[in-house]
């Protein structure tokens, strides 16, 4: 790989302006979205063509537990990572000049490793081509900017502002609210431009703290990889000014939750023609059939979307988060949402998926639906108008339920991949089970001395 510095992405090579990088960080998504891999001089780096990790990182829960594949023994066998140089990028926090680069990951037959998250939307990704269907996503982030917390015993709480007071909660679209924590955006800027990341624009939302990142459209792999490296750029913004940056669901009492909004279309990958519209500008019938998708199939990948305890928490009526799963035009209480656009940006936006979800599995679970949506041809229930928050609940309200739906869908199933479904619904069980373990204050205080 000595001619390996020819192969990075213009930003990369801006970053170093002519210089030898010092340090290569070879980076995965493991399932929960966290970055796994190995750090190495750059020189070491140039001499090898692939690099090995055992396959138990995606085997292992969010408190460090590993679970089983169904049926197989655990011997944690190796993986095969190859750098994937599209991906190439700064790592401009650290104290030397690193870049980062995510790998693709087969076995050691050479086939990509089905339980790898990338490859999950890969594998989705595929599907659409193969029917000359190229899908577009618009992804958007929402994250909390809190006090430092390093006692878990107590409760997230709002940072201090320039002002000297905490963020206050209220506040959407606020720009003296966004002002209060500028340095931490200024870094943000900073850290995307040096990666070659772009910012579609960045807003107050309305919970104390609360931030939205918005991300131009393209492809779902691509823009999965941008949120994989915006959650880690974030986060190390927000320490470098003393706070935390959580995507945690619903870090704080009495607060909205964060989600990550995708807004898909479809195009035909020879002639660029939004599948959604017609010649004529109306809605066409594969529309239909991707809303219809969405509607059916959803409660079985909530799994993906919601995958942790804290997940339910964010699905509370007039809280700017679904509970169910309407559609409706121009309508935010609506779990589907259909924006205000041109016939050629028509699309429709998926609301469900929390920002705690892995970016690689979300976008695949809902590009998965949609998929199905347009195989099977159906037509989705009457738009909603009105408050959809008035309407009945018609989404899994825990992890336990949403796993049985998950369990229980061959067909998501059959387009996720069965050894994925078999080793994620595995790792959320044992999640669930740790969980279980665990007693609330809530439960010392009501129940400890009255029951």
């Amino acid at each position: 790989m000595s001619n390996w510095l020819d192969q990075l992405p213009e930003a990369a090579t801006a970053y170093l302006g002519g210089r030898k990088p010092d340090e290569v960080e070879c980076i995965v998504a493991d399932l929960a979205g966290v970055a796994r891999g190995k750090a190495m001089p750059a020189s070491k780096f140039a001499t090898q063509a692939r690099f090995y990790l055992p396959n138990s990182i995606f085997l292992q829960t969010i408190t460090g537990d590993w679970a089983d594949i169904p049926g197989q023994a655990f011997t944690e066998p190796d993986m095969i990572l190859t750098p994937d140089f599209t991906t190439a990028t700064a790592a401009p926090w650290t104290a030397d000049l690193t870049l980062q680069v995510i790998h693709d990951i087969s076995d050691q037959a050479g086939n990509p490793v089905s339980i790898a998250p990338r490859n999950v939307l890969k594998r989705v990704v595929g599907l659409y081509n193969a029917r000359g269907w190229k899908p577009i996503v618009a992804p958007e982030m929402e994250f909390f900017l809190v006090a430092r917390n390093t006692n878990p015993a107590e409760p997230v709480e709002a940072p201090i502002g320039r002002s000297g007071r905490k963020a206050a909660a209220r506040q959407a679209y606020s720009m003296s609210a966004v002002d209060e924590y500028g340095p931490v955006i200024d870094d943000i800027y900073d850290f995307a431009e040096a990666q070659g990341l772009e910012i579609d624009g960045i807003l107050q939302e309305g919970g104390a703290g609360q931030v939205e990142l918005n991300l131009r459209h393209g492809d779902p792999v691509r823009l999965a990889d941008e949120i994989f490296f915006f959650k880690r750029l974030i986060r190390e913004a927000a320490l470098r000014h003393d706070c935390y940056a959580t995507f945690m669901a619903k870090p704080i009492e009495d607060e909205p939750g964060s989600a990550m909004h995708i807004h898909h279309s479809v195009v035909e990958t020879v002639t660029g023609r939004n599948i959604f519209s017609e010649p004529d500008g109306g809605e066409s019938p594969a529309f239909m059939h991707f809303i219809a998708g969405l509607q059916t199939h959803m409660p079985s990948v909530v799994a993906l979307l919601a995958p942790y305890v804290n997940s339910y928490r964010r699905y509370v009526p007039d809280f700017a988060a679904p509970i169910n799963l309407e559609w409706g035009r121009d309508n935010r209480t609506t779990g589907l949402r259909v924006p205000v656009a041109e016939p050629e940006a028509r699309r429709v936006e998926n609301r469900l998926a929390g920002m705690d979800c892995n970016p690689y599995l979300g976008i695949a679970a809902s590009l998965a639906c949609g998929y199905l949506g347009l195989i099977e041809g159906a037509q989705p229930k009457p738009e909603y108008k009105g408050d959809a928050y008035s309407g009945d609940e018609s989404i899994p309200r825990n992890v336990s339920e949403a796993l049985d739906l998950f369990g229980a869908s061959p067909s998501m199933r059959s387009v996720l991949g069965e050894e994925f479904c078999a080793v994620y619904e595995s790792v959320k069980t044992l999640e669930y089970k740790e969980f279980l373990q665990v007693i609330s204050p809530w439960e010392r205080e009501h129940l400890l001395l009255n029951v």
